[in-house]
């Protein structure tokens, strides 16, 4: 039986490590056994494992048990590395996406081994310190995948392509969910219950589940027409892919491998481009960019003619990089926990760098400036008012819905400046807060041959940071909390400039 990777990594370490406190080289260790010096130089790197006769005369000339010399273990100074190479969390890193082999990785590690197990100590007391565990990695790894590729996945689009060809499906918006429902079940066998999850309290914040013995989809009754067209379209994903690792809910209770959440994303790509198709879509966008005005309607005309939420019209922008050039790019989704008045990011996507507005774990509060935080404290003031003046439930929907809006963001620190469009609505069927989602887009000369729109007088252009405990300004009305972080680092310049007039130095 052909030895695995890890076998081969294994022994080719104990090999070199023998052979170096020895202070043979190649040639040295080549002369002792009889072997060439690329087959060994092969073995240490871990690309080949010996034939018996060749492993037992290595044994005898290192004078190392031959027993542990093929065995997993390895010495102390290698142990961490082994633990390494056997935990499931290297294994199931997705190196290979990008394009990262696991003999280098070893290798590099191999190099120095006492220094690399320090820094991956650190590492680990970092991820406890901060309680991350695998699937903070995975998710961070899934989003490094997607900016290497710009978003952008021609396989998938492809394979949309091909299905929506295949089932005569609109390519002009309007893909219904009795279309889908009918593919589903006589293509795949599958059958839809619409309200399948609403005798199971603990699970009302699920949108769907997937039964796969009884091919039953599961899905939440309190979701709208838009939101069960969605679920079904992204089932779809699974089956014509066929991605057989995946998760049976909607959302992940317990992330098992990174091969899951690739699968997920996978599923929900092929949904969002067989609902929005990319030509389609890639002529409407041209028009509202060359419009010279901002025109929020736009946007909903979209979200009708698409029936798509904002969070499927928004996934779609990732045409402007492929189609319009447009790559310095962020995508954000704030929520407003409405019970604690808190404002959290749970998803964020950074094409061709990491832009000014981005996620941090540290428990500060973001800048209450940004586009996406003003319109969910637009959209809650609308509900509160539909509570307090009872409004007609037709009048209330449609004034309570949904908020659009537009905003020129200038960060304070950098002087960059974006330019911000974003949605708030209800984060139905979850209770009890809203969500937002924001598309950016870095102003620079490209940007504004593009989106013709951006110089429009109507667009509020505002100062910015990232977090109120972060920024400088004095001035500012909006601020929920007081700059410690900067009177820290003004407090330490003071000592430092003392310092030096104490020391002279």
């Amino acid at each position: 039986m052909a030895a695995t990777q890890q076998q081969r990594i294994i022994f080719g370490l104990k090999v070199k490590q023998f052979r170096q406190e020895r202070g043979w080289n190649f040639e040295e260790l080549g002369q002792r056994t009889g072997i060439s010096i690329s087959y060994l130089n092969e073995i240490e790197k871990g690309k080949k494992y010996p034939q018996l006769d060749y492993r037992k005369r290595l044994a005898e000339v290192l004078e190392v048990p031959y027993d542990f010399l093929i065995s997993p273990e390895l010495t102390k100074e290698f142990a961490p590395l082994g633990e390494l190479l056997h935990s499931k969390f290297l294994n199931d890193l997705p190196l290979d996406l990008f394009g990262i082999g696991m003999q280098p990785l070893v290798e590099i590690i191999a190099s120095d081994p006492a220094k690399v197990n320090a820094f991956i100590s650190a590492l680990l007391e970092i991820a406890r310190v901060y309680a991350l565990r695998e699937e903070h990695f995975y998710f961070a790894a899934l989003r490094a995948y997607q900016e290497l590729r710009n978003n952008y996945f021609e396989e998938i689009e492809q394979a949309a392509s091909d299905f929506v060809r295949r089932n005569h499906l609109p390519k002009n918006g309007g893909v219904s969910l009795q279309m889908l429902t009918e593919i589903l079940e006589k293509q795949h066998g599958c059958s839809i219950v619409a309200d399948g999850l609403d005798a199971y309290a603990p699970l009302h914040w699920l949108r769907s589940v997937y039964n796969p013995r009884s091919k039953r989809i599961l899905l939440n009754g309190q979701l709208n027409e838009h939101q069960r067209t969605y679920q079904l379209a992204k089932e779809l994903g699974f089956h014509e892919l066929g991605l057989k690792e995946r998760p049976w809910a909607s959302n992940f209770l317990r992330v098992n491998s990174f091969e899951e959440v690739l699968n997920n994303y996978k599923a929900a790509y092929f949904a969002v481009a067989i609902l929005v198709n990319r030509g389609s879509f890639v002529n409407d966008i041209g028009q509202f960019f060359a419009q010279e005005k901002w025109e929020a309607n736009g946007l909903l005309r979209l979200m009708e003619k698409y029936q798509a939420s904002p969070e499927v019209l928004f996934q779609r922008f990732n045409v402007l990089t492929k189609d319009f050039g447009l790559d310095k790019v962020f995508f954000q989704r704030v929520v407003h926990d409405l019970d604690r008045d808190a404002f959290d990011m749970d998803k964020e996507l950074h094409l061709n760098r990491r832009h000014q507005p981005h996620a941090t774990g540290l428990g500060e509060h973001y800048c209450r400036r940004w586009l996406a935080i003003s319109l969910l404290r637009e959209l809650h003031s609308k509900q509160a008012t539909q509570v307090s003046e009872s409004l007609s439930p037709k009048q209330s929907e449609l004034e309570t819905s949904i908020a659009i809006g537009v905003q020129r963001a200038v960060f304070v620190a950098t002087g960059e400046e974006y330019l911000c469009i974003a949605i708030a609505k209800p984060g139905h069927p979850t209770p009890g807060r809203n969500v937002s989602v924001t598309l950016g887009v870095l102003l620079d000369d490209h940007t504004k041959q593009h989106i013709r729109f951006w110089d429009d007088p109507a667009i509020p252009r505002r100062t910015v940071n990232v977090t109120c405990q972060r920024c400088a300004l004095d001035d500012c009305a909006d601020r929920a909390a007081p700059p410690k972080i900067v009177l820290r680092r003004e407090e330490r310049r003071k000592m430092e400039e003392m310092l030096r007039v104490l020391t002279g130095v």
